[in-house]
């Protein structure tokens, strides 16, 4: 457990939930997300959003974020006890705070942005209203992200340490068992059934194996009050009462993620959309939370039996188990393949073809490679999405003459599985255009031609709005994305709020005040390779004096 700075007084003892329902999850500390571990809890909340949200102890506000992705809307709350609550994915501020946001939003004339207010500026006790929940930012649905920090480094800590009750009784569930032949992210594995000998504990045939092997399992956990299948807390595997892997989830470093692509089986995540995590150290492998108690490879010898016992446990102590017997005879696998042709990854390496070229720098993959790289027409195979990468890659493509608008509106893009362009930054230097990508596919030069679409939702050009509390807008484009926006009334910027998920921007009527009964309003957009839209109107308003 994390050790924190001991608390003085009675309120700074105090800790409550950050929701007064009965506290539901949709996400535990430290599971495996496509791109990242999750750092903190996911609170459901009942499908609504407008749920008020408190602090969990006394402090201060020490950050406060807005943004169109990521934690969208979220406070950071500071407290005596070394710790930082995070409240992530709002649908609104407390007013105070929400008044004081607004304001830096308007001096800023930006609707995303940070802000750090001094200790002294906003003090928060226990308990009180901050928020209230929402949908905003990488929210695929309305919740409350729910996370704890150590103040003094920012590093993750599992918040279920904390006096949160979550109702659960219910054992993690093991659903595959795999044996793997060796670490790299092409190792061939096969699969076992799993044998319930009880509610708790699984067998399978026994195993015959040489030579160094490891463990793959699908797993999950779930709590009393929530159908969503859940990361575990902890897993430990024992061979022949040895420990030599344990995975234990009480705190993270964001570093971490970087590497959340090796302790999965990534081919098989990529192409049958099947998570299966892996207990063994990959050489490259470097996470905050493994113990050093082995690096998960069993050394299997002939004519020796050997006793596996996996336990996987929740945070509430509830443990599923798997027992099993490993005899060393055969090899489970045939003669391993010659790393012929492998590409070495501590090298630099360039590939050349007509009119397009791929760069790999040194350390761009985690192992040595066996690349598949040709041109096909007008695009660029760069192998398929079967390797984790450490870091980018570049594709150019070398471009012929073209007219202005075309070579503004053009842009290199990846393409996915069903062939539909994603846009790439790219960098356009006079004869040689460049683009990075996180992951192998395949990349083609698409050119978008269409602006971006400004819609009225709410209202009408011309219409009397004296009782509208707000505006409501559509905002879309095809391709490349919306880039920027700016919304202005009679000349004035004008916060609106944009939802990337439901294409939409919304205007607060209370924002303003205008003394005239005429605006004229206007909103400019401009999509990721430059084309622009304006949307001009007209509407009557009854001035507030």
């Amino acid at each position: 457990m994390i050790a924190f700075l001991p608390i003085q007084s009675q309120e700074e003892r105090s800790w409550v939930p950050p929701l007064s329902i009965p506290i539901q999850l949709s996400g535990t500390f430290g599971e495996l997300r496509n791109t990242h571990f999750h750092a903190g809890l996911d609170i459901r909340t009942q499908g609504r959003q407008g749920l008020p949200v408190k602090s969990v102890q006394a402090g201060w506000i020490s950050r406060i974020n807005v943004s169109t992705s990521g934690y969208g809307k979220a406070l950071y709350i500071d407290h005596l006890d070394g710790t930082t609550s995070i409240y992530a994915h709002l649908k609104k501020f407390s007013q105070p705070i929400e008044e004081y946001v607004k304001n830096k939003q308007y001096e800023k004339e930006s609707y995303t942005l940070q802000l750090f207010p001094k200790k002294n500026e906003f003090p928060i006790s226990v308990g009180e209203g901050i928020g209230f929940s929402g949908n905003s930012g990488g929210s695929y649905g309305p919740h409350l992200h729910f996370e704890v920090r150590k103040t003094i480094d920012q590093t993750p800590v599992n918040a279920m340490q904390f006096p949160i009750e979550i109702g659960d009784t219910q054992r993690p569930q093991i659903q595959n068992f795999y044996i793997y032949e060796n670490t790299s992210q092409l190792s061939r594995k096969k699969e076992f059934p799993l044998i319930p000998l009880n509610d708790s504990i699984y067998t399978t045939p026994t195993l015959t194996a040489l030579g160094k092997i490891n463990l793959g399992l699908r797993l999950f956990d779930r709590q009393n009050l929530s159908y969503n299948k859940n990361g575990i807390y902890k897993a430990t595997l024992h061979l022949n009462g040895k420990v030599f892997f344990e995975i234990r989830m009480d705190k993270l470093s964001f570093n971490d993620s970087k590497f959340i692509d090796l302790l999965v089986d990534y081919p098989t995540l990529k192409k049958d959309k099947i998570r299966i995590q892996r207990f063994v150290r990959h050489p490259s492998l470097k996470l905050s939370f493994l113990d050093d108690l082995g690096n998960g490879e069993m050394e299997i010898t002939a004519g020796n039996s050997y006793q596996l016992l996996v336990t996987v446990e929740d945070f509430s102590g509830n443990k599923r188990y798997i027992e099993t017997y490993i005899e060393g005879g055969k090899s489970m696998f045939d003669s391993k393949e010659p790393k012929k042709d492998f590409y070495n990854p501590s090298i630099d390496h360039f590939f050349d073809f007509e009119q397009a070229a791929v760069y790999f720098p040194k350390d761009c993959f985690f192992e040595p490679v066996k690349l598949n790289i040709y041109k096909e027409v007008d695009t660029l195979v760069v192998d398929e999405d079967r390797y984790p990468l450490q870091k980018p890659f570049e594709v150019s493509f070398q471009i012929e003459e073209l007219d202005s608008l075309s070579k503004i509106q053009s842009f290199i893009a990846l393409l996915n599985t069903k062939g539909k362009p994603l846009f790439l930054i790219t960098k356009k230097e006079e004869k040689v255009w460049t683009a990075k990508s996180s992951t192998l596919g395949k990349f083609s030069l698409r050119k978008d031609t269409l602006s971006p679409t400004i819609s009225a939702l709410n209202f009408k050009s011309g219409q009397w709005l004296t009782n509208y509390s707000f505006l409501k807008f559509k905002i879309e484009d095809d391709l490349t994305g919306i880039k920027s926006y700016r919304g202005e009334i009679n000349g004035q910027w004008i916060r609106l709020e944009y939802e990337p998920k439901n294409q939409s921007l919304i205007y607060d009527f209370s924002d303003l005040e205008f003394d005239q009964a005429e605006h004229r309003l206007t909103i400019d957009a401009e999509d990721g390779v430059g084309n622009k839209q304006k949307l001009e109107l007209i509407f009557y308003r009854k001035p507030n004096n």
